[in-house]
């Protein structure tokens, strides 16, 4: 396999290679199987051997691999992985840390309020119709005074810009309330993170739009979240329902949509060519976005992108599924995939592609599977 001027090897990867970046994140068991199960199936949609984990120490091991990472990839790490473009992982890689994090979805509160090196005041103003009202605060100071700004409009929720799974949230409705949610967060978290402050959103619907390309099967969509309960009781991820088309974006909005989820679609690709504008270096070909619908507090209609994922997800199984789907099927244009997550003891449907059945050692009994939906195409271009 000759290599190209770069010195990276060129043509098809010879296998594909989980890699776990950062052992204290996404590293239970049941994330480390499904991710292998992802790259497994990965890899028979490349034509390629699966070689099991990546070691960072020996990189030359890796052979030219495809890689299969837990987290979105610095710059340094991609390159000594061998990673220049999406063609060599499943996931992305962002310049900086933070544009990975919830962060980047808010302006700052001051031309001359703290930042990390790299910030760009350019994507706030360029992202502004596609999101909620809310900043972002790199102090604690800063934080309060985002707060005064917003608490007069109605409650605001207040999020860890790292937090992932709903973790280091809290909605307050006083300036109370906000100071004694704010001092869970110490100053040193609030400096090298960020928390983010934003109008909260009553009986909120949470939509996801995205794309996923895995050697030469692009596909996007759009769909909704589910939630379930763990054994303790509390609400978690249940699982995704995709509608997934065939292609691009521009494949996607061709769909018929209903307007609501349009909006989202719209809002979606503002904020996607906005990062790549705003902060050169950006590549992904694992792109997810999460949109809130609902009611602001004084009873008008808001929507706007809440986060984003250039990772493997919850949602990536039934991604993965939806792309078989159309190799299996060259003419089909569009399928319904879901996935599921179900806690306790079950069984997965006949057909089912299983991606963890056993006990994990935190959530206990777990069941991951997706599927796709029976029935013709279900949408239809315009």
């Amino acid at each position: 396999m000759p290599p190209d001027p770069t010195g990276r090897p060129t043509g098809r990867p010879r296998a594909v290679m989980t890699w776990t970046v950062d052992p204290q994140s996404f590293n239970a068991p049941h994330e480390r199987e499904t991710r292998g199960a992802i790259a497994r199936r990965a890899a028979r949609l490349l034509g390629v051997p699966f070689a099991g984990e990546f070691d960072p120490a020996r990189p030359a091991g890796a052979a030219h691999a495809y890689l299969v990472p837990s987290d979105t990839l610095n710059p340094e790490a991609a390159r000594a992985a061998g990673v220049r473009g999406p063609e060599d992982l499943l996931g992305g890689v962002v310049p900086h840390g933070f544009v990975a994090t919830k962060a980047i979805t808010h302006p700052l509160v001051a031309a001359d309020a703290p930042r990390p090196p790299g910030w760009s005041d350019r994507f706030g103003e360029a992202v502004k119709d596609a999101t909620l009202r809310g900043f972002t605060a790199f102090s604690h100071q800063d934080a309060m005074q985002a707060a005064r700004r917003l608490l007069p409009r109605g409650p605001v929720r207040v999020k860890a810009a790292q937090g992932a799974g709903g973790a280091g949230q809290f909605v307050a409705r006083s300036p109370s309330q906000f100071i004694h949610g704010l001092a869970d967060l110490t100053p040193r978290d609030v400096e090298a993170h960020g928390v983010c402050i934003e109008e909260n959103i009553e009986r909120p619907l949470v939509l996801c739009v995205g794309q996923i390309r895995v050697g030469d099967a692009l596909a996007s969509y759009h769909g909704t979240q589910r939630e379930t309960h763990d054994r303790q009781g509390a609400v978690t991820y249940g699982g995704s329902d995709l509608v997934v088309v065939r292609g691009g974006f521009e494949q996607l909005a061709r769909l018929h949509l209903p307007p609501h989820v349009r909006r989202a679609v719209e809002q979606v690709l503002r904020y996607h060519r906005a990062v790549l504008d705003c902060y050169p270096g950006m590549f992904a070909s694992r792109i997810n976005y999460d949109v809130v619908q609902g009611e602001a507090a004084d009873g008008s209609a808001c929507s706007g992108v809440l986060e984003q994922s250039w990772r493997i997800g919850g949602a990536t199984s039934a991604e993965i599924t939806a792309l078989e789907a159309f190799r299996a099927q060259p003419g089909r244009r569009c399928v319904a995939a879901s996935c599921m997550e179900v806690h306790g003891q079950a069984q997965p449907p006949p057909q089912a592609c299983v991606y963890f059945h056993g006990t994990d050692a935190e959530l206990g009994p777990l069941l991951k599977y997706a599927f796709i939906q029976p029935g013709d195409d279900p949408a239809i271009s315009r």
